[in-house]
């Protein structure tokens, strides 16, 4: 075993869309990874200062959606460009949004699935950004994400999660096992 000093290295990390409104009305996003559930209708992200936060801030409202191995060159510029520098940050991206249907938010199109969600707590908010617990007011699918018994198909969507340790991207892959069964062989 090779010991390494305490790092970011939780794993895997989703890559995260987190979509809000400007002062203006315009769409925006930022690329998270350092989010995860944080109860049965709630997430936890850690979040810096950026744009997002500003719309946090005025609005406790937005989305949270899944990067994708077709969505991953603009997710990732959405993570490399400030919106405070660049104001048409979505428009360069191609991404197509409309109104979430329960929150004050975008809903990018491009994505297979996303979160509506409203802050319940910021938690050591500084400066430098806030812990963010969101209730998950509502989730919207793509239709053509849904398996055969109506729920969202992870498999189909192609999600990315973020590589902290070599600073890449990698496709989940397919189903290996199944919760809250396979276990139970061990039970006899």
């Amino acid at each position: 075993m090779k010991n390494f000093k305490p790092q970011a290295w939780m794993l895997p990390q989703p890559v995260l869309i987190i979509g809000t409104y400007n002062a203006d009305g315009t769409p925006n996003a930022m690329n998270a990874a350092w989010g995860a559930q944080w109860d049965y209708h709630e997430i936890a992200i850690s979040l810096g200062s950026h744009a997002t936060t500003d719309n946090l801030n005025r609005c406790g409202e937005f989305t949270v959606a899944f990067a994708t191995k077709d969505t991953l060159v603009a997710a990732d510029y959405v993570g490399v460009e400030s919106g405070r520098k660049q104001p048409d940050k979505i428009a360069r991206t191609g991404w197509k949004s409309v109104k979430a249907e329960n929150v004050n938010a975008p809903v990018f199109e491009c994505f297979p699935m996303t979160l509506e969600c409203r802050i319940k707590e910021k938690i050591h908010e500084s400066e430098t950004g806030f812990y963010l617990v969101a209730e998950i007011v509502n989730i919207v699918c793509d239709e053509k994400y849904l398996a055969s018994d109506g729920k969202p198909d992870v498999e189909k969507m192609e999600l990315i999660t973020f590589d902290p340790i070599h600073n890449g991207y990698i496709v989940l892959g397919s189903r290996v096992g199944n919760a809250f069964h396979d276990g139970l062989a061990l039970k006899k």
